[in-house]
């Protein structure tokens, strides 16, 4: 599976790391930046994140700044991504799941490193249910249109 990382510069080390580890699982990691602990601004790599799923270079993305929130934030200003901010495996699994996220946002300054390998590991080995759960994922794209249930 094609992996789009970013992160800020509070983000850079755990995103190295993690981008490691999904080579050695296996996946192809698409490394966006940053690459250094110079300040940026996050919001940068969070969109950055996103326009590599919606352009096709990647089917899922993993971003990281030093709580997750901003580069959520930044990621969900794209329609293409589902981006959800994780903290544990439970959350990164009901992420995909439920809301079919395409995308999950992780908190450097928050997270240990092996908790954060716990968590790109559920997210990327848990698929969407769909069934009951695809109108509402259908709902996120158009929040004013009503769907029935499947």
């Amino acid at each position: 599976m094609r992996i789009a990382f970013t992160a800020d510069h509070a983000g850079v080390d755990l995103k190295d790391l993690l981008v490691a580890f999904v080579r050695e699982a296996g996946h192809e990691p698409i490394d966006l930046g940053t690459n250094s602990h110079d300040s940026v601004d996050y919001p940068r790599f969070g969109a950055l994140m996103a326009e590599a799923l919606a352009d096709g270079r990647a089917e899922r993305g993993i971003t990281v700044c030093g709580s997750g929130i901003g580069v959520a934030i930044a990621a969900n200003r794209n329609p293409a991504c589902r981006c959800a901010q994780v903290a544990e495996p439970l959350s990164a699994t009901l992420a995909r799941q439920h809301n079919d996220c395409n995308a999950i946002a992780l908190g450097a300054r928050l997270i240990g490193t092996e908790m954060a390998k716990a968590c790109v590991t559920a997210f990327l080995d848990t698929d969407f249910l769909g069934g009951r759960h695809t109108h509402r994922v259908e709902q996120l794209a158009n929040p004013s249109t009503e769907t029935e249930p499947a």
